[in-house]
């Protein structure tokens, strides 16, 4: 399984962008049975949580430095979760991951260590 994220940048306070994580290695079959993350890291930071969506979709817990700002989404035909990010701060720059791990049960992981796949990141700076 691998996991590409995209969409990175530089942006101005109170912007949007839209991260976009794609992942191959796998039938969209399996790709559905997959609850996908988002965390990020800034500079000499620890890697947080962002938010995750259950593979349904109809989950997607956010973080509180996040909720109402950022949505996440996910289009199983392809093979892919998105975050839209609105309103975004300054705080908000750092190293964005995705990340994927394949779900039995109703559980939507948010921990760092829940999930088996990671993308390779992707760069959000947003200046003041």
């Amino acid at each position: 399984v691998q996991l590409q994220a995209s969409g990175g940048g530089l942006v101005q306070a109170g912007g949007s962008l839209r991260l976009s994580c794609a992942a191959s290695g796998l039938s969209r079959y399996a790709f559905s049975r997959y609850s996908m993350g988002w965390f990020r890291q800034a500079p000499g930071k620890d890697r947080e949580f962002v938010g995750t969506i259950s593979r349904s979709g109809n989950s997607t817990p956010l973080s509180d430095s996040v909720k109402g700002r950022f949505t996440i989404s996910r289009d199983n035909a392809k093979n892919t979760v998105y975050l839209q990010m609105n309103s975004l701060k300054p705080e908000d720059t750092a190293v964005y991951y995705c990340a994927g791990k394949f779900t039995i049960l109703t559980h939507t992981p948010t921990r760092v260590d829940e999930f088996d796949y990671w993308g390779q990141g992707t760069e959000v700076t947003v200046s003041s």
